[in-house]
Formats: structure tokens, C-alpha cells, sequence
């Protein structure tokens, strides 16, 4: 693993983890939220073993990036293509879970020159659906895009998961059996405080951002100008995002192809998601 910054031209940080090779296919892996670019480090591992090269940024104010309150979903394209740009990468592929799911998207309809194909991992998704917004549980989605102000949203993070994220794994009766076998797994417990350091390296300022970013939907992309292939992964069991934001996804993704999973939830999905990956490389 390589961890690097770059400065960006407004003074801002964007940091990313290097997981694999030089010459392997390279693939940018936008992470979940709460989440850091060390979500892929266990992925990038067993990518490498199929030939990819897995990139991952953390998004503002998540790790080693700068908070940017007020961002919406396209404006972190600029932050990946300079990623890119720094690695010598001129096309790449993209992977998105749960949150970042729309970032991936958006590059690929913002950038689709240099996304060669998209794969979504118990993704959200255009979240003026009405049946997908209202499928979203917890206070820290509805409460967070109802509140009137940045200030109140993260009142509600932080009251959820703790200002250091110190609560955040209460609350996760129900999940599928899937899910609690990744969570109790020992390699996931190696390296949970340091991700969990890294999610709430600036509060629940960037946690916050993502969920107004998302809130208003897709609008500060045209989903419709994605061309290149996408493939959709969604377990089934998902009690996070429900199913239902995968289907509604597959139907407005140009050449989405969906694909479930029943007995996998929101955090077991990653094999499925770099098989994927794998599969659209040698293509």
C-alpha cells in the first residue's frame, strides 16, 4: 500500500492509497460513507491477484482530504481525473459502494472519454425516487436532508455515530448473516480502528457533506451520458440500501447490467464487486 496527497489549486489535500501494480488494470475505487480510502485495502489484495490495480481516494474531508463544505456529487470529479492525472493513468475503470456508487457514476458521465466501464456495490441511488428515499433507514439519511442548515445535519451525525465515530457499530441488529460474518471476520478487526480514524479524521463534516450531496439527487450530473458498460451489484438482504435502489439505478444507467445477490447484504458484497472488476478487464 502507497498512501500520497496532492494539493489541489484551492489549497486543498486529496489523499489516496496505491493497492496494486504498475501495468495492472487500474480501476479508482470510490468508498462508501462513512468510509476512507482504506475501505479497498483488503479489496486491493485480492484484486491484485486478478490483475487489477485498485486506487482509492478519500473524498473531502474523509483521511488525508481537506473537508470542501458544500460539494456536490460532480464536484469531486476534478479531485479523481488530478489522481489520475498524478499516476499517469489516462483511462481507468471505476468502482463505487453504497455512497460512492453516484461518485462513480458521475465520473463516467462527466469524464466518459476515460472511464472505460462502472461497478456500483450496494449502491444509492438517485435519491429523488420517492420508493428508494423512502426505503432509507435512520435518522442520519432522512433527518440529515431534512435538517435546515450544515450545522443541524451534523448535530444528527454526531448524536448517531459520535463525534470520532465511537458509535458507530451500535445499531446493527437486524443485519443479514452475510454482513455479521465480514464484520466479525479477524482481517476486518485488524484494521477497523484505523479505518474508523481515518472516516472520522475531520468529525462528521464529510459524512454530513455526502448525505447533502446525495439528498437532492442526481443533479449535478446527466446519468444518461454515461456510455461505457456498468454493472450493478446489489445483495439482496441489503438492510442498509435496499434492493430497491439497485433496480431503480439499473433503469437509468445506459447499458446497466443488474446483478443480486440474495443471501449478501451492504458489507458482504465485495467479492461479487472485484469478480466484476475482473471480468470487465478482460473484456
Amino acid at each position: 500500500m502507497l498512501d500520497q496527497t496532492l494539493m489541489r489549486p484551492d489549497g486543498r489535500s486529496v489523499g489516496f492509497s496505491d493497492y496494486g501494480r504498475i501495468g495492472d488494470a487500474p480501476v479508482i475505487w470510490c468508498h462508501g460513507g462513512p468510509g476512507s480510502r482504506l475501505e479497498a485495502a483488503a479489496a486491493g489484495a485480492a484484486a491484485q491477484v486478478l490483475g487489477l490495480r485498485i486506487i482509492s481516494i478519500d473524498r473531502p474531508g474523509y483521511g488525508l482530504s481537506s473537508p470542501n463544505p458544500g460539494r456536490s456529487i460532480a464536484d469531486w470529479t476534478p479531485d479523481c481525473l488530478a489522481v489520475a492525472d498524478a499516476l499517469g493513468l489516462q483511462n481507468f475503470m471505476t468502482a463505487g459502494m453504497s455512497t460512492g456508487g453516484a461518485y462513480a457514476l458521475s465520473l463516467a458521465a462527466i469524464a466518459p472519454d476515460r472511464i472505460k466501464a462502472v461497478v456500483t456495490g450496494c449502491a444509492m441511488t438517485d435519491m429523488r425516487h420517492p420508493e428508494a428515499r423512502a426505503s432509507m433507514p435512520g435518522p442520519t439519511t432522512h433527518g440529515i436532508w431534512d435538517a435546515p442548515s450544515r450545522e443541524a445535519a451534523m448535530t444528527i451525525a454526531a448524536d448517531t455515530f459520535g463525534e470520532d465515530g465511537s458509535k458507530m457499530m451500535g445499531g446493527l441488529e437486524g443485519l443479514p448473516e452475510a454482513d455479521m460474518a465480514f464484520l466479525t471476520h479477524p482481517d476486518y478487526a485488524r484494521g477497523a480502528e484505523a479505518s474508523r480514524a481515518a472516516m472520522f479524521a475531520n468529525g462528521v463534516q464529510a459524512y454530513t457533506d455526502d448525505r447533502l450531496a446525495d439528498g437532492v439527487g442526481w443533479v449535478s450530473f446527466d446519468i444518461a451520458r454515461v456510455k461505457c458498460p456498468v454493472i450493478i451489484v446489489h445483495g439482496e438482504s441489503d438492510t442498509i440500501v435496499p434492493v430497491i435502489a439497485a433496480r431503480h439505478t439499473a433503469s437509468l444507467v445506459p447499458h446497466g447490467e443488474l446483478r443480486l445477490f440474495p443471501p449478501l447484504g451492504h458489507f458482504s458484497v465485495g467479492e461479487p464487486v472485484i469478480a466484476a472488476l475482473a471480468e470487465l478487464a478482460r473484456r
